[in-house]
Order: C-alpha cells, then sequence, then structure tokens
C-alpha cells in the first residue's frame, strides 16, 4: 500500500498532529531549522544557515503523551529515528511515520518473544505488507510492552 507523500518535515509534523487530536495524546514539538541547528550537519560552519545546494533544513523532534511513550525525529534526510517505549527504530522512512504512529496507537504493534536468537522484538505492522521489527535490549519489558506479548 503507497502511503502518502510528505514532502517536507512540517509536513510530517501536521499529519502527527492530527494523530494526536485522534488519539487524544498530548503533543510537543521542538523546531531545528538552519544548517547549524541540525543534528546531522556537524561539519556546518556556525551561524550557517543554508545547505551547499542553497536548501533551509528542518529537522523536528516530536513528543506524543501517553502511554506508551512515542518520540520522533524527524531529519531533512527524508528519514525519523521513532522510539516506543525505549526500543528505537532507526532510518523509517517520513512517508511511513504517520502509519506507524496510527499502528502503535492504534493498538496493531505487539511483542514476540524468541528462543534463538534469544530476545523480545517489538513488532509493528503497517498497512499493506511493510513491517518494521526491533530488538527490545533492555531486560525488562515495560508495563505497556509486557501488555502485548503475543
Amino acid at each position: 500500500m503507497a502511503h502518502p507523500h510528505l514532502p517536507t518535515t512540517e509536513s510530517a509534523v501536521t499529519a502527527l498532529r492530527e494523530i494526536a487530536r485522534e488519539y487524544n495524546v498530548e503533543m510537543t514539538v521542538t523546531n531545528d531549522i538552519g544548517a547549524d541547528q541540525t543534528s546531522r550537519r556537524t561539519s556546518a560552519g556556525v551561524l550557517t544557515v543554508l545547505d551547499p545546494d542553497g536548501s533551509l533544513p528542518h529537522e523536528a523532534f516530536v513528543e506524543l503523551g501517553g502511554s506508551p511513550s512515542v518520540t520522533v525525529r524527524l531529519f531533512p534526510e527524508d528519514d525519523a529515528k521513532i522510539t516506543v517505549d525505549g526500543v528505537e527504530f532507526e532510518d523509517v522512512p517520513r512517508d511511513h511515520v504517520p502509519a506507524f504512529v496510527r499502528s502503535v496507537h492504534g493498538g496493531l504493534a505487539h511483542v514476540k518473544g524468541r528462543l534463538f536468537p534469544p530476545g523480545w522484538r517489538l513488532i509493528v505492522p503497517l498497512p499493506g505488507d511493510e513491517t518494521y521489527k526491533e530488538l527490545i535490549l533492555d531486560d525488562s519489558l515495560t508495563p505497556w510492552l509486557s501488555g502485548r506479548i503475543r
């Protein structure tokens, strides 16, 4: 299934605001705008605002309240890092972020245990055939993660 295209960081933040309203969760946003402010632009000079190609990079950090704890860092390079109750999902395409958060808050995300290799995995299915799986590195599961074991 094709996810709606989100051409900018701001469009992804707007989509996340709609999801926060839909699930009645609090949302805070921190915006970092300019090459000297974004986390992946370590080589940018002091007070350098534009990238070499003339674009203005925009990065946002979004925190969604409630349970589970969800944070989203949206990068200018069209990807995101999503953290759900301490479990980090790196390199999620920006277009998948709203569906990912909706799956988590909508109850589709679940935890599975494996004997080999041992450990727990948080599984977040998206509409269509896409699924994100990540190893839970912490030895103890949070109450929210424990409630999602299948």
